[in-house]
């Protein structure tokens, strides 16, 4: 058994102790600290905040050779247990690695638990120690009570709460949260379910939310299994409210969710929100991750190397899939209506087509990429990459419209194929083509490669029209229409953040960064204040700021720009009033399953 104590060394300095004792150790035992974490595809760095580390057997201090920048090497005499302590500095407050303060707790232990080499298969156990008066911890991990001979007896404040996993892939797999929270539970097709909401205001309706969340917890549990047990014994959501935020992280049996404080349900207010939809699309999108990508998987994570980058070129189906169910099951657990849900695809789309770089990189080529490209997004980004969420959820959206009109059958009918025959475990691409085919009755090989390798537009008017859904052009913005992306602030203008490619901007010699001050001598608070002074096609001189120089430039207001182009604008998508009757039969399949 290897053993990983937590102890809160001080929380106004954000510092947790961490205390790891190894049975039988190696002469020359080495540790290592994850550098990233699954989920998340970007080298972090999380050995940045360990500090201190020593290591004893016995009474006896050992010598510590620091091997790399997240490695170790502890010198040994006999194998009587290893103890090594150090500190981790816990300040991040996304969902990926450890907070700690004087109100809340939270870590994931890939940030915090060396990994013992040669050892990682071994059962693995949390300890943690006294904790202050009135916090309580919440993980799904499996708690167990030990005896005295243990030290410890899981449960009451202030003395050893104990967790065990199977190995190590297992513990650092269950984020931890320690805090006052408010704390909700549910049972949905028989599993316990556990919502913690940390930072919540006191109008929070947290009833509310559990039986929303419950509901997608339902459908999405019949979606994979209709009758059938599903995977998971207990999961549990850890939510941080804060001021502004929003991302989630997916484990096995939990996800950590962060989400503006303003955007969960209040109490007394029956209203749905544009964000609190958001929030339950956020919910929806990680619990599906329970199947797709924790237990489904690329078959490159098979088995995690959490020493570098793990490469796959298919984020675009356990990402982008995942994002086009998550809006689409909120419609079918009854939580938004279809006018909604038509809405937010249509969002999907503009931003996609908004989007230059999506003829530049294929959704494949920008999985194989996310380890530099989409965590790390610049002024450039827009030009050069497409996400993998948006426009992967797209190739979904394509695939099942193309299998519902051919009438052969649904994504929905792929998605389970793959998991019975994987027996809810790795895949690979052919296995995805595989299961195409045979939910299709013939190849779709030339769809995949189009859509997945290559970088044309999807034909997604022409694969809605049938199920009576329109395609309507927006008129694109005046940023759209100069190739611009800005922040605009009454305070301090109009900055621009983004240049795209083959924009009227570009070419006229704007740059990320530049501050828009004036036009033709007129002060400009807003962009769209330049429509006022310049009619499409008028030339003006625009006053810039950069660097702390001023200095003009000519461009011109360009007139609409045609939907594709670099600069168009969205799309509205609205169902037909009265719809064929063929069309309203495939429509009502579609988006009820």
């Amino acid at each position: 058994m290897i053993t990983h104590r937590i102890d809160i060394e001080d929380a106004h300095a954000h510092l947790f102790r961490v205390t790891l004792t190894v049975a039988q150790p190696a002469a020359q035992q080495r540790l290592r600290l994850p550098v990233w974490i699954p989920g998340s595809y970007l080298v972090r760095e999380f050995a940045r905040h360990l500090s201190g580390l020593t290591a004893t057997q016995g009474k006896r201090a050992l010598p510590v050779t620091r091997l790399d920048k997240a490695g170790w090497q502890v010198e040994c005499t006999g194998r009587s247990a290893l103890v090594v302590t150090y500190l981790v500095y816990a300040f991040d407050t996304s969902v990926r690695a450890a907070f700690l303060n004087a109100q809340r707790g939270f870590f994931n232990g890939s940030s915090m638990f060396l990994q013992v080499e040669g050892r990682a298969a071994e059962p693995q156990r949390m300890q943690i120690g006294s904790l202050p008066t009135g916090w309580q911890v919440a993980t799904a991990m499996r708690a167990v009570k030990v005896d005295k001979g243990g030290r410890g007896v899981s449960g009451e404040s202030g003395v050893m709460r104990v967790w065990e996993a199977e190995h190590y892939d297992e513990l650092v797999d269950h984020p931890v949260e320690l805090g006052t929270f408010w704390r909700g539970r549910f049972t949905a097709q028989g599993v316990p379910h556990e919502f913690v909401v940390a930072g919540a205001l006191p109008d929070f309706d947290g009833e509310r939310l559990l039986a929303d969340t419950r509901r997608i917890c339902e459908t999405e549990i019949r979606f994979w299994h209709a009758s059938k047990a599903p995977p998971q014994a207990r999961y549990v959501f850890m939510l941080n409210a804060v001021d502004e935020g929003y991302g989630g992280l997916e484990h096995r049996d939990s996800t950590a969710l962060i989400a503006a404080r303003r955007e969960l349900p209040q109490r007394g207010k029956p209203e749905l929100s544009d964000g609190y939809v958001v929030l339950l699309g956020l919910i929806s999108h990680e619990y599906f991750h329970t199947w797709n990508v924790k237990r489904l998987k690329p078959r490159e994570f098979e088995r995690y190397d959490y020493t570098q980058e793990n490469y796959t070129e298919l984020l675009w189906f356990f990402e982008g899939f995942t994002s086009y169910y998550d809006d689409l099951l909120l419609l079918r657990a009854g939580l938004i209506d279809e006018v909604r849900y038509l809405g937010l695809l249509a969002k999907t789309v503009s931003g996609v087509l908004g989007t230059p770089g999506r003829k530049v990189q294929s959704v494949a080529q920008a999985s194989f990429d996310a380890w530099v490209k989409y965590y790390r997004s610049d002024e450039n980004s827009p030009n050069a990459t497409i996400s993998y969420y948006a426009k992967g959820s797209l190739v979904a959206l394509a695939l099942d419209l193309t299998l519902r009109a051919a009438g052969t059958g649904s994504l929905d009918e792929v998605m389970r194929l793959l998991w019975q025959r994987s027996g809810g475990g790795p895949i690979t691409e052919a296995d995805i083509a595989q299961a195409l085919a045979h939910v299709a009755g013939r190849s779709m090989a030339a769809q995949l490669q189009a859509w997945v390798h290559g970088t044309d537009d999807l034909p997604l008017a022409s694969l809605l029209e049938p199920f009576g859904v329109n395609w309507t052009p927006q008129t694109a913005t005046l940023a759209q229409r100069l190739g611009l992306r800005l922040s605009e602030s009454a305070l301090t203008g109009a900055r621009i953040t983004h240049v795209l490619r083959a924009g009227a901007a570009e070419r006229a010699g704007f740059s990320a960064g530049d501050e828009l001050l004036a036009l033709d001598g007129w002060r400009l608070r807003r962009l769209d204040d330049a429509q006022r002074l310049l009619a499409a096609g008028q030339r003006g001189r625009w006053l810039v700021s950069r660097d702390q120089r001023v200095f003009e430039l000519s461009m011109a207001l360009p007139a609409d720009a045609a939907l594709g182009a670099p600069s168009a604008g969205g799309v509205t998508l609205t169902a037909e009033s009265k719809p064929a009757r063929a069309a309203l039969a495939l429509r009502k399949a579609w988006l009820t399953g």
